[in-house]
């Protein structure tokens, strides 16, 4: 579909479904894996040898691997080197919000609710009477998994009456992460016309072949079903949940399935887990992933250590993370000279203390792929008085001595139940992606 006003003619068709299909990072894998696969890459597995001759014998040049919440992805060229080096792009498929607790069914005077666990940084108070769903994944004990997603309202966070509550204009309103943020699920049994109440397994069962012996845990989040909508009155932006860093996601995905195999590098993308959380796991950047599958990819195109050093050497990656456009109604928290616009391009993130990984030599290399499709970009750096967040960026440059620049798409509400950005932005993104991935 397109969104479109006169001055605006823009197909947000393919970000919009990634998005709203994607309420976990267990889903948004599951969806890039889709798009990877409608593309002709093919699955690999941890525990099997990656023999890339013969992928590209059978005329396979792009493959694709997934951990839990995480997914890696690489095209190559059948004239790559042991010493080819790697364009990598990474992005994080986790976003900040309420996750349900493994014992998560309790009553209060009438009420059932359910035990929530804050996840990262979210805004509080914008999870507050918003008709949520669950989604997640089930761990089985047999050993297996299942990807469930309820996309109907089972639970709602009430906010407090002003009645109650008279001066919470005045003072700013003040959450307790233990007591305030427990979702209303269902009422006690007993009302007459109400279904008898069922216990969140078996909810989470219902109409499935399972039964709730077989659950042997879950990774459960809770999302505000309202899907992504084009808005303002010349449709030039986007909202939705989850766009920092559903956005990244989609737009790296959509990049290396644009981009021609290149006989000059190899095109890889990483969509960490647990960035909001600070990227410390396996599947984080700070794990070991993209480092083990960067030298098996290596070792199959026939490199010894020091040839893969050499890869390494020569590569680059583009920590792609959303950036912060300027607040129409805080500008005083924003840099004078250092405002990032939403539909102005992707913005390129500098901080001197190393929050973010870019320096003049990587910043002008993302140039160049900007000024190759024509894709304008612009420049964040935090006010002094206002210290920046992190990415993924400086994690993996400190993990492989990769030369690595922070980019990422402008954007308000960060860290709400639902963001804002431009409509033109994520495009911009990918096509800069999708040129950096053709060797500009």
């Amino acid at each position: 579909m397109t969104d479109s006003t006169p001055g605006w003619e823009v197909d947000l068709g393919s970000l919009r479904q990634y998005l709203d299909r994607s309420p976990s990072p267990f889903h948004a894998v599951a969806n890039a894996a889709s798009l990877l696969e409608a593309a002709g890459f093919t699955r690999w597995s941890w525990d099997e040898v990656w023999d890339l001759e013969a992928a590209r014998a059978g005329g396979i040049t792009g493959g694709y691997m997934v951990r839990d919440g995480a997914l890696f992805a690489w095209r190559t060229d059948h004239s790559a080197s042991p010493t080819t080096p790697y364009r990598i792009v990474g992005a994080h498929t986790d976003s900040p919000g309420l996750r349900i607790k493994p014992r998560p069914e309790f009553a209060t005077l009438g009420w059932r609710q359910l035990e929530v666990e804050v996840y990262g940084g979210p805004l509080l108070h914008t999870w507050l009477d918003r008709d949520l769903g669950l989604a997640g994944r089930l761990a089985l004990r047999d050993g297996g998994s299942a990807l469930v997603r309820y996309d109907r309202p089972i639970a709602r966070i009430p906010s407090l009456a002003i009645h109650l509550d008279r001066d919470v204009n005045e003072r700013g309103l003040v959450l307790d992460k233990q007591s305030h943020l427990a979702p209303v699920w269902a009422t006690d049994a007993g009302v007459p016309g109400f279904r008898p109440p069922m216990s969140l397994a078996e909810y989470l069962l219902a109409g499935s072949r399972l039964d709730t012996t077989e659950i042997a845990g879950w990774e459960l989040v809770l999302f505000d079903l309202t899907p992504s909508a084009v808005v303002g009155a010349d449709h030039s932006l986007l909202a939705s949940g989850r766009l920092d860093n559903l956005v990244s996601c989609w737009a790296a995905t959509s990049a290396l399935v644009s981009a021609r195999p290149s006989e000059r590098h190899i095109g890889v993308i990483a969509l960490f887990d647990h960035e909001e959380i600070g990227s410390a796991s396996a599947t984080g950047a700070s794990g070991p992933m993209l480092e083990m599958i960067l030298e098996r990819l290596s070792t199959a195109r026939g490199a010894n250590r020091e040839a893969h050093f050499q890869a390494l050497g020569n590569s680059l990656c583009v920590s792609a993370d959303n950036a912060h456009a300027v607040h129409p109604n805080h500008v005083e928290r924003h840099d004078p000279l250092h405002r990032p616009m939403v539909n102005r391009g992707p913005a390129i993130k500098d901080n001197v203390n190393q929050r973010y990984a870019t320096t003049s030599l990587t910043s002008a290399a993302f140039q160049r792929a900007c000024r190759a499709v024509d894709v304008p970009w612009q420049v964040f750096s935090s006010r002094n008085t206002v210290p920046c967040g992190s990415t993924i960026g400086p994690l993996t440059a400190t993990r492989l001595g990769i030369d690595t620049v922070d980019v990422g798409v402008p954007q308000l509400s960060m860290h709400s139940a639902r963001e804002l950005c431009g409509a033109l932005d994520p495009h911009f993104l990918a096509s800069a992606l999708t040129a950096y991935f053709d060797g500009a």
